[in-house]
């Protein structure tokens, strides 16, 4: 594999992920234009977080089985499709179907990372999976700077033109640079999605980290879901590319990603998801200032993203070590209940914000954090713990 090629996989993962992150900013224009609630319009998150927790499960297992390069490319070009679809859309429920689609399909993102590692030398396999990592992470921060900029410049439908354009012409790239690779078994497809079920159900250490990816993921999506609606309405009044900037916030979660490795390959992994849900449960004091400072909203991003990232990292780490031999199953078990998570949070969020405003929603975020910690500190530091 050459650099372009790594490059090319990089890019592509980037923008697949931040395919599920381009609503964010855009659902106070949204509902306004189709005249809906923010509970309504909470769901095109919500929808996006299932399809992708789907395609986690049913879909990225398909790259043990049949040819690599071609499936990649099919999912990217439904990408593009369900992209295009949100764009035409006439009304919330069409959105809905192009939202579903899209986060189906994006799910290539996880395709492409052990492709990388398969197509590097031996001497660059974690190189290359680290540059991959780092075109997800940046894709998921991003997703929405880059949104609200497109969205300033035409309108929220020119979002999803352009990002339909960008995943055609990445499939197209991939089509013609990338190796064709199938890799030799006879399993089905049955076996495939059971095995991922049955290693969820066999190791504790999973069940826990799910569990743990799944509230962290709940408490990201119940914070970032709502603050379109927030910082569109007084005494802000932003502007969709100003609440974009918001996701720049998550550089923090790169910093955070980076220590969580290291010190997990020092043998303080627990150590490290402590303290992440520590901090996730003191992220919400600052935000329940957030509706009259500015300064109090901007220190709980950082921290709650930190946080967040932390704790997700240290969690992909434990679970990794499970079984080498079993890591993208193990993976497809581990991200659909954590992108479960996302979408509860999702639809949690729109409803509390609807009936009962950003206090509520804080409050929500510290309860599901305080259960965290303690089924977390429970769970990790019991005696006979295999964490």
């Amino acid at each position: 594999m050459n650099l372009f090629q790594l490059w090319l996989m990089t890019i592509a993962a980037g923008a697949a992920v931040a395919s599920n992150y381009y609503p964010q900013p855009l659902l106070d224009t949204i509902a306004n234009e189709f005249g809906v609630s923010y509970a309504a319009v909470g769901v095109i998150v919500t929808a996006s977080q299932i399809g992708y927790g789907i395609g986690l499960l049913l879909l990225v297992p398909l790259g043990d089985k049949f040819e690599k390069k071609g499936l990649i490319t099919g999912m990217m070009v439904l990408t593009a499709l369900g992209l295009l679809t949100s764009a035409l859309s006439s009304n919330l429920n069409l959105l809905l179907l192009g939202t579903v689609i899209t986060g189906l399909f994006s799910a290539v993102t996880q395709m492409l990372v052990p492709f990388a590692a398969l197509l590097a030398p031996a001497e660059s396999k974690g190189r290359a999976v680290g540059m991959v990592m780092s075109g997800l992470l940046i894709g998921i921060l991003l997703g929405r700077t880059i949104s609200g900029a497109l969205a300033s410049l035409g309108n929220w439908r020119t979002v999803y033109f352009v990002a339909s354009f960008v995943m055609l012409l990445l499939a197209g790239l991939i089509w013609r640079s990338l190796p064709n690779h199938r890799q030799q078994t006879s399993i089905v497809y049955t076996q495939l999605i059971s095995s991922v079920i049955w290693l969820v159900i066999q190791h504790p250490v999973l069940r826990t980290r799910a569990l743990l990816g799944f509230l962290s993921f709940v408490l990201f999506a119940l914070f970032w879901t709502p603050l379109a609606f927030l910082l569109s309405q007084p005494p802000y009044q932003y502007s969709e590319a100003i609440i974009g900037l918001f996701g720049l916030a998550g550089v923090a979660g790169a910093l955070a990603a980076n220590w969580a490795g290291k010190a997990s390959d020092r043998g303080h992994n627990r150590e490290a998801s402590l303290i992440a849900l520590v901090v996730l449960l003191l992220s919400w004091i600052p935000l329940w200032f957030a509706t009259s400072s500015l300064w109090a909203l901007i220190l709980g991003v950082i921290v709650l993203d930190l946080a967040a990232q932390l704790l997700h990292v240290s969690n992909m780490s434990a679970v990794m070590r499970i079984n080498p031999d079993m890591r993208n199953r193990l993976n497809s078990g581990y991200m659909t209940v954590y992108f479960m998570g996302g979408a509860l949070g999702s639809l949690t969020a729109a409803a509390v914000y609807q009936y009962a405003g950003w206090h509520g929603i804080t409050l929500t975020g510290a309860l599901v954090a305080l259960v965290g910690l303690v089924l977390g500190g429970y769970a990790l530091y019991r005696p006979g713990s295999p964490h």
